[in-house]
């Protein structure tokens, strides 16, 4: 199914057209809701702390959950405690729920688990991402929120709007979901902030991001063998866009015997793993790597990536951030 998918959204597929009624019906629901946000019919919230909104306008990925981590990183370096709202995409959250390190991806997402045990910034998933805001300050002193997604979750006021783009795939056919991938028109990304190109080659709006691989890890994280270069390897993948992980394999020189594709954020039985990894090491994404430690082999590595954005994207957005705070540290003195 995912492979027909890719086929109508980015090789022009001829079912697309069988789709199409489904995609008007999507875009006149889509259009009501944001003109009942826009004549406040419906409410947005605004919260007392600046709101960053990382998202993009595309159905799956392209490089948030590392833009957020980079994000995490630059505002702390530069004296902000950031903290981080989802909403847990992929598993049956009542409520709200406090992301702890050592989370399981069953019970937060799996990319909650992974910013967390990264970087152990404060997190709240939640279905609503007003009330994961609200518990996020009650209980952490945070000066500023990223929102992991939720571009079109107008119930959130926001500050910052940050879009991704996939790079290699960008847009597709343009066409909304389920005819095409996008969940809004290209027409959004003139009321956002700032584009990020994950791989490029950026278009003159757009902000350049590059992943850095880093070496590999074990999964278990027990540290007891180091990788052979040598080996060749079984790799695998459940995110949005797999091949442009076994492109960087293959790019930094590993010899990948086979290569497994997954339903993006698909949870994983052991024993599927323990076949796939019968005769060679197991490479996957960060992302999926967190589903596995409570079961994984010592012959299991995943690839750490690091988000690379540009000086003058950092200098723009600190300084956009830092108006914002000044702004509402005033509205809350009655300035």
């Amino acid at each position: 199914m995912q492979q027909l998918i890719h086929r109508i959204w980015y090789q022009n597929h001829w079912a697309k057209w069988l789709l199409l009624p489904v995609s008007w019906l999507f875009a006149l629901i889509s259009a009501i809701r944001r003109m009942l946000f826009r004549f406040n019919i419906k409410q947005a919230n605004h919260l007392p702390v600046p709101v960053i909104v990382v998202g993009n306008i595309t159905a799956g990925g392209s490089g948030k959950t590392p833009t957020v981590i980079y994000l995490i990183e630059l505002l702390r370096q530069q004296g902000y405690r950031p903290g981080v709202i989802s909403r847990g995409y992929g598993v049956d959250i009542q409520g709200c729920l406090v992301v702890n390190t050592g989370a399981k991806a069953c019970a937060v997402g799996d990319e909650p688990a992974m910013i967390v045990a990264r970087t152990q910034v404060p997190m709240v998933v939640g279905a609503k991402r007003i009330d994961a805001a609200t518990l996020l300050l009650a209980n952490f002193d945070v000066d500023v929120i990223i929102c992991d997604d939720g571009l079109q979750h107008y119930a959130l006021a926001r500050d910052i709007e940050i879009a991704l783009v996939d790079g290699d795939r960008r847009y597709g056919n343009q066409w909304l979901i389920p005819a095409g991938p996008l969940r809004e028109g290209l027409w959004r990304l003139n009321s956002v902030d700032f584009v990020i190109n994950n791989g490029g080659p950026a278009h003159s709006n757009e902000v350049l991001m590059s992943l850095t691989p880093a070496p590999l890890i074990q999964v278990d994280n027990t540290l007891t063998e180091k990788f052979d270069s040598q080996n060749a390897i079984v790799a695998m993948a459940a995110i949005g866009n797999p091949q442009r992980f076994f492109n960087t394999l293959s790019q930094l020189g590993y010899k990948i015997a086979n290569a497994v594709e997954f339903t993006d954020h698909q949870a994983f039985e052991p024993a599927q793993l323990h076949v796939l990894s019968k005769a060679h090491p197991l490479v996957m994404t960060e992302k999926d790597a967190v589903k596995c430690r409570d079961f994984a082999q010592s012959h299991w590595w995943f690839l750490p990536v690091n988000a690379k954005l540009t000086p003058e994207f950092d200098q723009a957005l600190l300084s956009q951030l830092q108006s914002v705070a000044q702004t509402k540290k005033g509205l809350s003195h009655g300035i």
